[in-house]
């Protein structure tokens, strides 16, 4: 699977979008708008210069992988893809709408179809195609370059070749390593990693802690690499927020419930490192 398409190219789909480009895949990616698009693009070319100049990508290597990447507005343009990946925002019936847009415009018909939903059932979004068999979870973490972690989500409906393929796929030439998840709201990681994110927003909440002593708390005293508050402010508010929902939704569960500062910071657009502001300001 050379001949890659990603939807979306914001946090997520840039970073997608250019590790792919760097383990030589021919990338089209699929935005929204002109703004969007050209947005997204300046995303993929600002982060593969800071690859070059920390020494990390050679100048070569940096401008082939550029090269690699064709921007578009157009469905159309990915019609040739072998394997796309969704990673619009989370938002089901944005990505129910994608895959149904995919389904028609693909002419393979062994394409992959897969998404980087962190929340969002798989078959779900299978069900609105019709080559369930072929559609996948493949959720990567932020930032794409970085993280070594994907994981591989099939539903009820998606063939074993398809998870052997995407497996492949993802060891073989991103050098990632998957590992298997259910397909059930927060998968593997989020389903541990959204309660601890939501109850460190509930200490702030409840003048507990501040959010600067929280992280320092957890970065020295729990060795984690970053404290939860500023963790959110990288994920994303709003992304926190609707992956919350998700879980909330599926299981019922208090631990889940999304906290009122929370969806009070998200209506006024402080969403994070994204938006400029969210516990710390950037």
């Amino acid at each position: 699977m050379n001949k890659v398409g990603v939807i979306g190219c914001g946090l997520m789909g840039a970073g997608i979008a250019e590790v792919l480009a760097r383990a030589g895949c021919e990338v089209v990616v699929v935005e929204r708008d002109e703004d969007a698009l050209r947005a997204g693009e300046r995303r993929v070319a600002d982060s593969l210069e800071r690859a070059r100049n920390s020494g990390k990508l050679g100048d070569e290597d940096a401008r082939a992988a550029l090269a690699r990447c064709r921007f578009t507005l157009e469905y159309a343009d990915l019609a040739e893809r072998e394997l796309v990946i969704e990673a619009t925002a989370e938002d089901e019936a944005i990505k129910l709408d994608v895959f149904r847009r995919l389904d028609e415009t693909l002419r393979d018909p062994r394409a992959i179809l897969a998404s980087n939903t962190s929340s969002i059932p798989i078959a779900t979004l299978a069900a609105a195609t019709t080559r369930a068999a072929q559609v996948v979870g493949l959720h990567f973490f932020n930032p794409v370059p970085v993280m070594m972690l994907v994981e591989v989500t099939p539903s009820l409906l998606t063939s074993e070749d398809t998870v052997t393929r995407v497996r492949a796929f993802a060891t073989e030439v991103l050098a990632k390593t998957p590992i298997a998840s259910p397909d059930r709201a927060g998968f593997v990681v989020n389903y541990l990693l959204i309660p601890y994110l939501l109850s460190a927003i509930r200490m702030v909440e409840a003048g507990v802690a501040s959010a600067e002593d929280i992280d320092t708390g957890m970065r020295l005293g729990c060795a984690h690499p970053m404290g939860p508050l500023a963790l959110t402010d990288l994920i994303g508010l709003d992304t926190t927020a609707a992956v919350a929902r998700s879980l909330y939704e599926e299981f019922r569960e208090t631990q889940y419930a999304t906290p009122p500062l929370l969806a009070r910071m998200v209506a006024a657009g402080q969403l994070g490192r994204k938006s400029g502001q969210g516990f710390y300001t950037y």
